[in-house]
């Protein structure tokens, strides 16, 4: 069993790609936190829109922001790394310009906007897998997207939280939100970029010429789109649950929310490194079956009805961010081992698909399913979850046999050179 490595803050923001991009994850998910989880409230606050309208074209632009992917895919596998990032966060800095230039009642150049956002917010995670993979490698570097997923959500949460406090001053308010955001979003762009980093393409981290084809990842891609609707329960199923079937005070959905925040920057980090013993397929596998316990616990907590069911829901919820954390921490991390160097950003842009894919059509799956019952709700994500958990685990043989002929291979093709010299 390997011996797991300890925690280095200095050697840990060095294989995250250095403290000046730190600081840029920091302003870029603070500016984030700002406006992203109030862009309904503005589309009808400030635009005079409808509700309705706003949440389309919120939705529109992040479906149609996938179609950039596969180019931002390409561009990484040409060598770009800080130069891609800092794009994706300048392509948001258009779409707040957008949006602040919107007059009332627009409904297209609020979605134009959204759109721009969208493509940066889609872009951005394939973006920063790639530099991190380009300054650490194997478990240093699971850490490392560990950190950066923890450092993100702590931005988040805290610009989420200044916006929270800056509500009461109405559309104005908002306005010099959007307009915040934006100037965050500037500055990160400008550190990201003042990294230069940048990879050769033809070579890989150990110097060797790059080969191989791209992994298929059929099984693992489609069973991200399940795992994923995790990310969305906090925030979208849970309050739904909380006060249409319970009705419980809105209070219990702010706690789970926190809650949720909390225990991703503070455990995202450790969790990862201690389940750095096991494979990151089995870590992704035994995520997957701990979502489906803590789904099936919201079930069984749902049927306890107002009173005590809002305070086990919210127990529950710990158990479900625990299973988030593990499949945070192993999915980007096990796409990124099995890509070869050259096509990094490719494989890494298929993935993020499935991922928008998931987020994208999770709501509208929740809320179909909702007005069932909680049988419909939890018992459809745990099934498709406990699916999605043995297919990852199941492709674990194939992937073994691939590996094990490569190392054959290259035992077969040292041997030969050993004698040919002999």
């Amino acid at each position: 069993m390997p011996t797991l490595t300890p925690i280095r803050p200095r050697a840990l923001v060095r294989a995250s790609g250095g403290p000046r991009y730190a600081v840029a994850l920091a302003v870029d998910a603070l500016g984030t936190g700002l406006l992203r989880p109030f862009l309904l409230l503005y589309g009808v606050t400030v635009l005079k829109l409808s509700a309705p309208v706003t949440g389309i074209a919120m939705t529109a632009g992040v479906v149609v922001g996938l179609v950039c992917m596969p180019a931002v895919g390409r561009w990484l596998d040409r060598g770009a790394r800080s130069t891609v990032v800092a794009a994706s966060m300048l392509v948001r800095v258009l779409g707040v310009a957008l949006l602040l230039a919107t007059p009332a009642g627009r409904a297209g150049q609020f979605a134009a906007a959204a759109l721009f956002l969208g493509i940066g917010n889609q872009a951005w995670p394939a973006a920063h897998a790639a530099l991190v993979a380009a300054v650490s490698h194997g478990r240093e570097r699971d850490t490392a997207l560990a950190a950066g997923r923890a450092l993100r959500n702590a931005g988040l949460g805290a610009g989420a939280l200044l916006a929270t406090a800056c509500l009461a001053g109405g559309a104005t308010a908002l306005q010099a939100l959007a307009a915040a955001t934006g100037l965050a979003h500037l500055t990160a762009a400008a550190l990201a970029w003042s990294v230069h980093l940048r990879v050769d393409p033809a070579t890989s981290p150990a110097g060797k010429a790059a080969s191989g084809p791209a992994p298929r990842m059929r099984g693992l891609l489609a069973a991200n789109v399940v795992y994923v609707f995790c990310l969305n329960v906090p925030e979208i199923a849970l309050p739904l649950v909380l006060v249409t079937q319970l009705h419980a005070s809105p209070v219990w959905s702010a706690a789970v929310f926190v809650a949720n925040t909390v225990l991703v920057v503070t455990l995202q980090v450790p969790v990862t490194v201690l389940m750095s013993r096991f494979s990151r397929r089995t870590v992704l596998a035994l995520a997957g079956v701990v979502l489906t316990a803590s789904y099936l616990g919201f079930l069984a907590a749902t049927s306890l009805g107002p009173g005590w069911g809002a305070p086990a829901v919210a127990a529950v919820s710990v158990l479900c961010t625990i299973g988030e954390i593990g499949y945070a921490g192993s999915a980007t991390a096990l796409v990124t081992a099995l890509a070869p160097p050259h096509l990094l950003g490719r494989t890494l842009a298929r993935f993020e698909l499935s991922t928008g894919f998931g987020l994208a059509v999770s709501p509208a799956a929740i809320t179909a399913l909702a007005p069932y019952g909680p049988a419909a709700l939890w018992g459809t994500l745990a099934a498709a979850t406990l699916v999605s958990a043995s297919v990852v685990a199941t492709e674990q043989g194939a992937a073994g046999g691939a590996r094990a002929r490569i190392l054959v291979q290259g035992r077969d093709l040292r041997r030969s050179k050993a004698l040919s010299k002999t």
